[in-house]
């Protein structure tokens, strides 16, 4: 049967034709989208996204323009210990209120798990370079700068937290347990602005530096200028008050190498954390150096801590060697803590044992502002002393250089430690702060022959040890390696005199010759994980590296490149700032 339909109009009851278009056009819309494929419909919801991101971003990237002034990086200017824009150049002060708002801003950028581990780096902020400021760098300096962060990377993949990294077997060397290169490396990544290695070292000195359950003995000397110079150097800078708290730790721990001793020369040896003291085990006595080469340090400290015992009993023991009988001012190597006195039987010279004892006599004397009269006279004795009787000339080539006198006998050996090569930046010094005119003759003549224990050999690095032929009708080379002394360990001494002679001549020759030795490095240290010291530098095909890159390299080698290589060479001022033995700078004061 044929169906039969009926229709019914509507339109006469129910007059309402624009929710009727309505309906519709939504109804088409919806029968539309259903008719698409899958594809079809993700990528409209794909284009649709993409619209919203680039709305967004957009209305964040103007707001964050509109704040181009006040989000301008700025630098800590370790001149004038203040925070000024990113020209080291000028000086323009900044409000801490405006300080304090940038970092908050910052900081406020960070997500919780961050902001917790950074809470102690606020001021650290204030690091970052702008692109401008990247560019005052000379090429030679952002040269240094790769080699440093070359440096950090592989000692921070494979021998985080231990003292040395061993670059060519990639595992480690511990000789105190102290994580020696993160802290000997912190003023020299805070001059670098290398922000972020400074901030990993300072979070590991904040949560995995503690001597608490330390067991190892450690020596009095190297602890003070690696670990307790290197403490207060990047407080000073960074004026973060995590530095100071672990350096006045360190500084009561070593306490007792000069309260346990019976006379004011401290002990050697102490452990850190038993606070017992005692005399090397190789030895009754002490290196003469090693105990006058802490005044720097433990002055410092009780003029940040305001706890004078620090300065007292350190400075105790620079008094006690001032009214000791030194023959023309020289000093033998070794000194008896039991005693007092020296052991007059061992050598007397200006390298190893010895060195430092004659820098810190100017360096203490500049310290306290000029103000100790007894430190000046004992810096100038000892200078006529050396000149009279350690320094002699070549015949043929005319090198000027500085022997030693032997253990007992005392006769003269023309032998000179490549430590020596510190002394022409000190006697530069010196005259550069009223000392007499004839030291800076002597000091180039010195730097001069320093450099040609580097030139003259095949790899244009020196060797440790360095012998003369003074004779008139002696045989042989003026210079000569014997065999026994050809390692090459990266010391930094020759680069610090050419970094002092240049800050206060100005002459370009210094930087030059600094940067012939930089590039030997390169060539002949650098390895694919660090730097190395080599055992042979008579051979540039076989160099023999050691596998060995020490602190001392970071704290100070390469550091001293840097400011050497500064288109501003008072950069670092040494009208502010003396440099202790292991280069880490501290504050000049008024007394």
């Amino acid at each position: 049967m044929k169906k039969q339909y009926v229709t019914l109009n509507l339109e006469n009851i129910n007059r309402v034709p624009v929710l009727q278009h309505n309906v519709s056009y939504s109804k088409s819309v919806w029968r539309y989208w259903r008719q698409l494929s899958r594809l079809q419909k993700n990528l409209i919801v794909t284009l649709i996204f993409i619209t919203f991101f680039f709305i967004f971003y957009s209305i964040i990237f103007n707001s964050q323009r509109t704040e181009k002034n006040v989000e301008e990086p700025i630098v800590f200017n370790v001149e004038q210990n203040q925070v000024s824009p990113v020209n080291i150049d000028k000086y323009n002060e900044i409000s801490e209120i405006d300080l304090n708002n940038i970092v908050e801003k910052k900081l406020a950028a960070m997500n919780k798990e961050q902001i917790k581990k950074k809470q102690r780096t606020k001021k650290i902020i204030s690091l970052y370079w702008s692109k401008n400021n990247v560019d005052t760098l000379t090429a030679r300096q952002k040269a240094v700068i790769n080699a440093a962060k070359h440096a950090w990377t592989g000692y921070k993949k494979y021998a985080w937290g231990h003292d040395h990294l061993r670059p060519i077997s990639l595992t480690y060397h511990d000789w105190f347990h102290l994580g020696l290169t993160i802290i000997d490396s912190l003023d020299t990544l805070y001059m670098m602005n290398l922000t972020s290695e400074f901030n990993d070292a300072k979070i590991w000195i904040e949560n995995k530096f503690s001597f608490d359950h330390y067991s190892d003995d450690v020596n009095l000397f190297e602890v003070t200028i690696r670990i307790l110079g290197g403490l207060l150097s990047a407080y000073h800078f960074s004026h973060d008050g995590l530095f100071l708290e672990k350096a006045a730790d360190l500084g009561e721990r070593l306490l007792p190498c000069f309260t346990k001793s019976p006379s004011p020369i401290p002990f050697s040896d102490i452990n850190l954390a038993s606070r017992i003291a005692h005399v090397p085990k190789w030895s009754p006595d002490s290196s003469t150096s090693e105990v006058t080469t802490l005044q720097l340090e433990f002055r410092d400290l009780s003029r940040c801590t305001k706890d004078s015992k620090f300065e007292e009993v350190a400075f105790n023991v620079t008094k006690h060697v001032h009214n000791l009988k030194k023959p023309y001012g020289l000093v033998p190597i070794f000194i008896n803590p039991n005693t007092g006195q020296f052991n007059s039987d061992s050598e007397i010279k200006i390298g190893a044992r010895g060195d430092s004892y004659y820098e810190y006599l100017l360096k203490q004397w500049l310290q306290t502002g000029k103000t100790i009269d007894f430190l000046k006279d004992d810096y100038i004795e000892a200078i006529k002393g050396i000149t009279e009787k350690l320094v002699k000339v070549t015949p043929n080539k005319h090198f000027v250089f500085i022997g030693e006198l032997k253990a007992r006998s005392h006769l003269f050996s023309p032998k000179m430690d490549h430590l020596t090569c510190y002394l022409p930046g000190t006697l530069a010094l010196g005259v550069y702060n009223g000392m007499p005119e004839e030291h800076m003759r002597l000091a180039e003549q010195l730097l001069e022959t320093c450099y040609h224990m580097y030139a003259d050999q095949p790899t244009f690095l020196a060797p440790e040890i360095s012998y003369f032929n003074y004779e008139e009708k002696s045989v042989g080379p003026d210079m000569y390696v014997q065999q026994r002394d050809t390692h090459n360990l990266l010391r930094p001494e020759f680069i610090e005199s050419l970094w002092v002679m240049y800050q206060i001549t100005g002459d370009v020759t210094y930087q030059d010759w600094g940067w012939r030795v930089f590039q030997a490095i390169e060539r002949y240290s650098k390895v694919a994980n660090g730097y190395t010291s080599i055992a042979n530098v008579l051979d540039p095909n076989n160099t023999k590296p050691k596998d060995l890159m020490e602190s001392f390299f970071m704290s100070e080698t390469l550091k001293y490149l840097f400011l050497l290589f500064s288109s501003n060479r008072h950069f670092l001022n040494l009208e502010k700032y003396v440099m202790n033995s292991e280069g880490h700078p501290l504050p000049i004061y008024n007394s």
